[in-house]
């Protein structure tokens, strides 16, 4: 056998844009109105820098392959490891299924033509056991997916931002930035966004569990998360700009995705730009799920091996090593939801779907950032490579101000904060299927009966 491929630094920064960075991110957010600007920024500053910073140093300290399952586990025991594994897994059949079902959408965008139900479910199970398929592949020999998926992405957010730009100089701004506006008013739907900056934000971690693939992870991994965090930061503020400043918040919903926003700024629903920009959307998908799996099905077969999983997780590919039980796996899972979703009476059954895999994946870090502090004090003398800097009630903030934006993201996803009927029945079946989730967890967990 030849030399095992490994990454380079640029595919390591590829990687971490292709993994965190959410094509989809600008338009919904962009729904606040000028208050978008303040909230990106307050969580690059408050949530993406520290989130970062810890990733960077957890990453290169304890560097088992199993990402946020080491870490916990490094902290509070196998128990707990053990919850975050779950949380960390169940969400991504439940994201899959989720995208999945965009892609009949973008079929009648390509072609201009409907699908029936049939046809739609045909076309969704696909794009699952697509991703299954190339997921078994080792993350080095598919690197260039993930690379072209960040390059496609960051193409469109930028030409976004450029349309939005030439949009301001013909018709000048859309919505007029004045110091009022620009500042949050804190009623419960600028709050609810929270959540879905906070989850365009995650998935640094996911780098840590391919050090195997990196020529130098100590050194790769910090500095690809620092440089593909400032990338990522600044293009998302620049697609932000675009689709504000361009477009009446009016007509900006947050049902409102990439494609839309092209509309929107193009004044077209169709022809061969729009049709291009939806293939190469629908490109990005496939990119995201190929990325985030190695994280997470690397995180589940490790607490497999270690007992803190169903057994399934723990079994890999003799050829390769890849953890194709956990693949699989969420292969069936997705499938599942995907044919059963056209069947069951609820037309915001895709948001309840992905507001129910936002939640148990919020969950998933909420031990991180306690658990940094507690290793700092706890396991003083274990090398750290790379070491966040500061001590003190700094480093504390530094920690605890993310799990709080995390906590308050997930109350604002999951609990009823009014009883009127449009809020109890968008919001109750999250709360139900979250509970359920938990609950079944904590079975599972109590069975392996490890502490």
């Amino acid at each position: 056998m030849g030399e095992k491929k490994k990454f380079s630094m640029l595919s390591c920064i590829l990687t971490v844009i292709c993994v965190v960075f959410v094509a989809e991110a600008a338009a919904p957010v962009a729904a606040i109105g000028n208050s978008q600007y303040f909230w990106w920024i307050f969580m690059i500053i408050l949530f993406l820098l520290p989130y970062g910073l810890i990733s960077s140093e957890m990453g290169t300290t304890y560097d088992n392959g199993g990402g946020l399952y080491d870490w916990v586990s490094a902290a509070y025991g196998h128990r707990m490891g053990a919850r975050v594994s779950w949380y960390y897994w169940i969400n991504f059949p439940l994201w899959t299924a989720s995208l999945a079902v965009m892609f009949p959408d973008l079929y009648a965008v390509i072609t201009g033509k409907e699908l029936n139900t049939i046809a739609a479910i045909i076309i969704e199970l696909a794009f699952v056991w697509i991703v299954a398929l190339i997921a078994r592949t080792p993350t080095a020999d598919a690197v260039w997916i993930l690379n072209g998926s960040a390059a496609i992405k960051v193409i469109l957010a930028i030409g976004v931002g450029i349309f939005g730009v030439m949009g301001i100089a013909k018709n000048g701004m859309a919505n007029p930035i004045t110091f009022s506006n620009l500042l949050p008013s804190f009623d419960l739907d600028s709050l609810s966004f929270i959540s879905v900056i906070i989850f365009n934000m995650l998935g640094f971690e996911v780098i840590c569990t391919m050090s195997d693939d990196m020529e130098d992870p100590k050194k790769q991994i910090p500095q690809a998360i620092v440089i593909g965090g400032i990338a990522i930061a600044a293009i998302y503020m620049f697609s932000a700009f675009g689709i504000g400043a361009a477009i009446p918040t009016s007509e900006v919903s947050t049902d409102s995705g990439m494609i839309d926003a092209f509309m929107l700024l193009t004044g077209k629903e169709g022809g061969i730009f729009i049709s291009a920009v939806a293939v190469l959307f629908g490109l990005t998908l496939f990119g995201n799920m190929i990325s985030w799996s190695t994280g997470v099905h690397e995180g589940a077969a490790a607490a497999a091996e270690n007992g803190d999983m169903p057994a399934i997780f723990a079994k890999r590919d003799p050829k390769n090593n890849m953890p194709v039980g956990g693949i699989m796996t969420t292969a069936v899972v997705a499938s599942i939801v995907v044919v059963a979703a056209p069947f069951i009476p609820n037309q915001d059954l895709f948001w309840s779907f992905f507001a129910l895999n936002l939640v148990m994946f919020l969950m998933s870090y909420i031990p991180v950032f306690p658990g940094f502090l507690k290793l700092r004090k706890e396991d003083p003398d274990t090398e750290r490579p790379f070491r966040v800097p500061g001590s003190g009630i700094g480093l504390t903030l530094l920690a605890y101000i993310p799990m709080i934006l995390i906590i308050v993201s997930i109350i604002f996803t999951a609990v009823p904060l009014s009883f009127d009927p449009d809020t109890l029945s968008a919001t109750l079946p999250i709360t139900i299927g979250a509970i359920i989730f938990i609950v079944l967890g904590e079975i599972i967990i109590r069975m392996k009966g490890k502490e």
